[in-house]
């Protein structure tokens, strides 16, 4: 990422000449550089977003900038308000835990109800919301003549060995969708029970991006592998021998907020318009890769509904998190 000043050079020259917007975006000149954005976002998310921005008005006045979630979290928690972006979308436990430690973002300045009102913040908004979901490929399942697993706990049984693939949580909140599940249906105990058995299956599988899983079930390395349902259901759907599972200790979910970094008085004004714009604009967009519905007066398209939506009895926190790392890496 090049310096701000450099930005603000570049922009000079790329905009040489006033002129208008329309939409609701406005000329850069009016804030005087780009707004910066960090994103642990996946391609489908960071896409429809940058969709939004350009179609009202914003294209040419941001830089995107995209991280994985514990790369992302870690800069956003050790850098504070001195990050150089100036807006961010990023896990909602993340941002949470920034707040409580540095008040660091800005309230945000525009309106929104969300379908659960206990989740209401007024420093950030979601724009996704994710479930984890068993992914198979059905040709690789057929060729070693594997069953369909029906559950979690189904992922250790010794005919899956080195045909499975999964997230290491220390890399990506992906695979806190599995571990919740886990611990949620089998106590702390049990869930590394379970866990030891499908890291021991998994083998030289166990990924650091969350998407990995997904990328090898498509490409036939693996049989089954533990990943966003909404993708898998985009793969079924395009044709591919892609199938999935909702296992039966249930579909837990994360949300990605997105939120405005306080500066104080060096705070770009486009990043509030820009936050507002992808929330109020971009929702519809985003749900045709996310499709749980988060604000009052959307719905989740049946078709797309989860076959066990849970929620982990406890806060989201930060803490639950390496919590929930560290019962991980014993199981390894």
């Amino acid at each position: 990422m090049k310096a701000r000043k450099i930005s603000v050079i570049l922009m000079a020259a790329i905009l040489a000449g006033s002129f208008s917007m329309t939409g609701c975006g406005q000329s850069a000149s009016a804030a005087g550089e780009e707004v910066i954005i960090y994103s642990n976002a996946d391609d489908e998310a960071v896409e429809a977003m940058k969709k939004t921005l350009d179609e009202n008005g914003y294209e040419g006045q941001y830089l995107f900038q995209t991280f994985g979630t514990s790369e992302l979290g870690g800069k956003v928690m050790a850098e504070g308000t001195d990050i150089e972006a100036d807006l961010i979308t990023l896990s909602t436990f993340y941002i949470d835990a920034a707040q409580e430690d540095q008040n660091m973002f800005q309230p945000l300045e525009f309106d929104y109800t969300l379908l659960n009102s206990a989740d209401q913040k007024d420093y950030c908004a979601p724009i996704t919301s994710q479930e984890g979901t068993i992914i198979v490929n059905t040709e690789v399942l057929a060729e070693n003549n594997l069953d369909m697993p029906t559950c979690l706990k189904d992922l250790t049984n010794p005919e899956y060995k080195d045909l499975v693939s999964v997230t290491d949580i220390k890399s990506s909140s992906t695979a806190w969708l599995l571990i919740q599940a886990l611990v949620s249906e089998y106590s702390e105990d049990g869930a590394k029970e379970v866990l030891s058995g499908i890291y021991e299956n998994a083998g030289p599988h166990i990924e650091t991006s969350g998407s990995a899983p997904l990328k090898k079930v498509r490409a036939g390395e693996v049989a089954v592998g533990f990943g966003l349902r909404q993708q898998a259901v985009a793969d079924k759907a395009e044709g591919l021998p892609i199938d999935f599972v909702d296992p039966t200790e249930g579909n837990f979910s994360l949300t990605e907020s997105v939120a405005v970094v306080d500066k104080g008085e060096d705070t770009n004004p486009l990043a509030q318009k820009m936050a507002e714009c992808i929330i109020t604009q971009g929702r519809s967009e985003l749900q045709q890769y996310y499709p749980n519905a988060v604000y009052e007066g959307e719905t989740t398209d049946e078709a797309n509904s989860s076959a066990y939506p849970k929620v982990f009895p406890e806060p989201l926190t930060l803490g639950l998190l390496e919590k929930h790392q560290e019962l991980s890496e014993s199981c390894k």
